[in-house]
């Protein structure tokens, strides 16, 4: 375990070569270094996890101490890498998913101008979030948040020659900082208050400071869920994730669905201890997921472009894992973040073979009849799909989803079950309406399926994880997170199961219903009068776009016209205009006549006698 720092350090170097090369490297070359790195990164992870397992170190933890970053007046955080049963997982979902996706990178950039820039700015990426899951304190945790953030503003502006993908940049870096603002809000509140940001340490004294509900405390759980909420775009910071799909697609499965926007999860799952000091907080951590998947479950059901609503269903399967957090369900929480990690990326990645293949089109309604001309990456859409959807027993989202659920049940709240359970509906309808309308029906142009080692083995390897050989892989959580409501299990978890899983097929089945076929009953629903009105709402994503542009974008652009003009500085001008004009006036007396002078004496004289007398 002593190598843990070469899974950050092969990156680092990585991105370094990539960075000062300024893209003189060939291609070849450039996917070596960029691929390389990641998987030697990859491989020292797999030898890292099998020692943990093999000989876990004592007291299920390992600490490597790389150096001391400062000290200021006591306070001395260091570059220390946290090795447990949490970051362990986190460890091997980062590098393994992120190696395939730099793998099938490798195949689709080719050709694209910035080709070495690309895996210079994910290499950076991988060692940033690297530093997020391994950090031991909360400073060094926040290091590699910003880190992602900047490589997330710099991989969806990658394309920086169109206007709108740099706007989709600038308003995920500006919505994300919204979040991370609020985050150090809430780590000035804890060192304040407890004089350290070691996470261990905190949850210590924490416990021992504070009484439940204390508002200090309080205040500084609601700032670290406002930063988890922007990293992993949830109410009310979720606006971004979907315009995010301007990236490149592997972007899309690296960062926007398999690691960064799960970061926020993970920053609950880990400060898990303040926020159990804090249960109202905690209750609205279920609350934000509850309402997330559902509204984002409906925006996926009405998109045309493929990877639109693939990115509202990671904000809809984020939801499910905040859900789990606010229920105390912290297991399942984390095994469905690495679940969905699989099919997630599988999907993203099955998608750029299709946009590829099909000359870079992204509506779904302009594809149709490809299951036959693209037989990989239909199998999968379908293998990934029904992972998504939750199909029961076959695919890995089925073990992890429903754990969820039933926890939910387990402790008591009702809501968030129906929730969950409407969510899944949703889910295997939104899904499949996909499926059916890209891959059956009629043929609508020439295709060209990807091929190569590149291409194929990463769909092939998540196309086994995302089955039911993904949920054998179980996160060695135990000890590491709380037990939850609904740990034992029971005779009612099988019937929920029978439930969700009936809540699934329903989904599919209606959706074959809709989409294949005629299609008569879904044109008589489209011209109803209530999906008339709706179906604009949730396309636009229930309007939360035009809310904040009216709200703060035409505010702030108003203000800034005004400012534009500067008020202030014209009124401070007035000053040196004042003093410019009576040097004007005073410049024009003199006149160079003995006779205006002496008059000039005279008049002056006067006027003081005058004042004096007046006095």
């Amino acid at each position: 375990m002593n190598l843990l720092f070469l899974t950050c350090l092969f990156p680092l170097i990585g991105w370094l070569l990539l960075a000062f090369s300024r893209g003189r490297l060939s291609e070849n070359l450039s996917a070596l270094i960029g691929v390389g790195s990641v998987g030697l990164s990859a491989l020292t992870a797999a030898n890292v996890i099998w020692q943990f397992h093999s000989a876990p170190p004592e007291g299920g933890v390992f600490t490597q101490t790389l150096w001391q970053w400062m000290s200021v007046d006591g306070f001395a955080p260091s570059f220390t890498l946290y090795l447990d049963g949490l970051s362990v997982t986190m460890l091997g979902v980062v590098t393994g998913v992120g190696f395939l996706i730099h793998l099938f990178a490798s195949w689709y950039m080719r050709g694209e101008e910035g080709y070495s820039r690309f895996f210079a700015y994910t290499n950076l990426f991988i060692a940033s979030m690297l530093f997020l899951v391994l950090g031991d304190n909360l400073l060094f945790l926040y290091f590699g948040w910003e880190g992602v953030g900047l490589c997330s503003y710099l991989l969806i502006g990658f394309y920086y020659h169109e206007r709108k993908n740099g706007n989709a940049a600038l308003k995920a870096f500006i919505v994300t900082r919204i979040g991370d603002v609020f985050m150090a809000i809430g780590l000035f509140i804890l060192f304040f208050n407890l004089g350290t940001l070691n996470i261990q340490e905190l949850v210590g004294l924490a416990a021992q400071k504070y009484a439940e509900g204390d508002n200090w405390l309080w205040i500084a759980t609601l700032m670290l869920l406002g930063g988890a909420v922007g990293k992993s775009a949830q109410l009310p910071l979720q606006t971004w994730l979907a315009d995010a799909m301007a990236g490149p697609t592997p972007v899309s499965a690296l960062i926007h669905a398999a690691t960064m926007v799960t970061a926020g999860v993970y920053l609950i799952a880990r400060t898990h201890g303040l926020y159990l000091l804090t249960p109202e907080i905690l209750d609205l951590v279920g609350i934000v997921g509850g309402l997330t998947l559902l509204l984002a479950g409906f925006a996926a059901l009405v998109q045309t472009d493929i990877k639109r609503v693939l990115a509202y269903s990671t904000m809809s399967q984020i939801g499910y894992m905040f859900l789990a957090l606010g229920v105390g369900a912290w297991d399942a929480a984390i095994f469905h973040l690495m679940t969905h990690a699989f099919f997630k990326a599988l999907l993203f990645l099955a998608s750029g073979s299709v946009i590829l293949a099909c000359h870079h089109e992204q509506n779904i309604f302009k594809m149709g009849g490809l299951r036959k001309k693209l037989p990989l990456a239909y199998a999968s859409f379908l293998v990934g799909g029904a992972a998504l959807a939750a199909l029961p027993l076959l695919t890995a989202g089925f073990y992890s989803k429903d754990e969820i659920l039933w926890e939910a049940y387990a402790s008591g709240r009702v809501l968030l079950l129906f929730a969950g359970l409407a969510g899944a509906f949703l889910t295997s309808l939104y899904t499949f309406r996909l499926i059916f309308i890209a891959f059956h029906g009629e043929a609508k142009g020439e295709v060209h399926e990807g091929h190569g080692i590149a291409h194929n083995l990463p769909l092939v390897v998540l196309i086994v994880l995302s089955t039911f050989i993904g949920a054998w892989i179980v996160p060695p959580l135990h000890g590491v997170l709380p037990e939850s409501a609904g740990h034992a299990g029971g005779g009612a978890k099988h019937v929920l199961e029978v439930i969700s899983a009936v809540v699934a097929l329903a989904g599919i089945a209606f959706a074959a219903r809709l989409y294949l076929g005629d299609r008569q009953l879904l044109d008589g629903i489209a011209r109803s009068e209530p999906a008339r009105q709706l179906i604009p709402l949730w396309y636009a994503a229930w309007g939360f776009d035009w809310l904040y542009d009216r709200l703060f974008v035409t505010p702030y652009l108003q203000l800034c016209r005004l400012l534009g003009r500067d008020p202030i500085d014209r009124g401070i001008s007035v000053i040196p205009r004042l003093a410019r004009d009576g040097h004007g006036v005073l410049s024009r007396s003199e006149t160079g006549q003995l006779r205006w002078y002496a008059g000039s004496i005279v008049g002056g004289a006067v006027l003081l006698l005058g004042i004096v007398l007046l006095a």
